[in-house]
């Protein structure tokens, strides 16, 4: 049976990617607040592939909902004892965050000089979310 005895299963890679996917959406939900609230200059994805209108903008959150899902098949491989824990998620969803802060500078991104205390905690908080999400949607709901 996948995923018994401690083992991990590629159908539990694959939900965790689904949930990646989604939790991708929840952050491209919050980025649109804060970014209309200008606690964000210019959110990550876009900061990456340039000013964007119409289907290359589309193009451009089809690619973020991927790498979150690409991301979130990572997150399902640790072991089930990390994942059951409540903060696993968003402590996961931190350090992609700090991977996003250590690579901009590499890619040349206005982020890594421009960016302040402000920006920086909305796009943590949004990789927290991210976390959350991926994390919350595998539980069962309990009654």
């Amino acid at each position: 049976m996948p995923g018994s005895k401690g083992t991990i299963g590629v159908n539990e890679v694959a939900h965790a990617a689904m949930r990646g996917a989604i939790a991708s959406m929840a952050m491209t939900g919050m980025r649109v607040v804060t970014v209309s609230l200008g606690l964000v200059q210019q959110a990550p994805p876009q900061q990456i592939a340039g000013e964007s209108r119409g289907p290359r903008r589309a193009a451009v959150e089809v690619v973020h909902w991927a790498f979150g899902a690409a991301a979130a098949a990572g997150y399902g491989t640790l072991p089930r004892s990390w994942r059951n824990r409540s903060w696993t998620g968003p402590i996961y969803g931190l350090l992609i965050w700090t991977g996003f802060e250590a690579t901009a500078p590499l890619l040349g991104l206005p982020h890594a000089e421009e960016a302040g205390v402000k920006q920086r905690l909305a796009i943590a908080a949004d990789h927290v979310l991210y976390g959350f999400v991926l994390d919350e949607t595998r539980r069962t709901p309990q009654s």
